[in-house]
């Protein structure tokens, strides 16, 4: 009710815009897409999944196309926005933190995976069991659905000690499951 509701206030001519930017947005995209098949493979997204293994045919399914297309502009979009702006406040939180930085840039690539971890950019993930199964001394029926919770799974003491804190040459911070594991 309350999505029909909302959507109610929309008017037709933004409607028609919107499907006018996702149009083009496809269009865009499938030419990117044919240009990077038809070449080598390059150290791009794009490029790795017209070359992949099971990937390489997603183009000729439109939905699961063009869904992966808007998943990757919006998800990567809110992820490196949110995991930029938390390591900015965790570098201004933890003043020590950033001179180490100052002190050996070659922390970096650990400081990110440590941002990531720290912040979390995504908040959960629903999904749906598809067959019982125990996790945790706790059953789970097929159907059952479950969510997980990121944060919660980073700021876990028995694999992150100290794990509230924010630690640019945290040794494990690279096994943060910020956006999940498998699937």
């Amino acid at each position: 009710q309350q999505r029909i509701r909302l959507s109610s206030r929309v008017s037709i001519s933004t409607w028609s815009n919107v499907n006018e930017t996702l149009v083009e947005c496809a269009q865009v995209f499938t030419q990117l897409w044919q240009e990077r098949s038809a070449s080598e493979p390059k150290f791009d997204l794009i490029s790795m999944l017209a070359h992949g293994k099971n990937t390489s045919d997603m183009i000729q399914n439109p939905m699961l196309y063009l869904g992966n297309v808007l998943l990757l502009i919006v998800g990567g979009n809110d992820t490196t926005r949110n995991s930029i702006s938390g390591g900015v406040i965790a570098l201004n939180q933890y003043p020590e933190e950033y001179d180490k930085l100052r002190a050996n840039p070659d922390l970096i690539p650990n400081m990110v995976s440590e941002m990531i971890r720290w912040q979390t950019p995504v908040i959960h993930m629903r999904r749906t069991a598809l067959q019982d199964t125990e996790l945790g001394g706790e059953t789970i029926k097929e159907g059952d659905r479950v969510v997980m919770w990121y944060l919660s799974g980073n700021r876990d003491e028995s694999v992150f000690p100290d794990a509230e804190r924010f630690l640019i040459d945290r040794k494990n911070a690279r096994q943060h499951v910020a956006f999940g594991f498998g699937i």
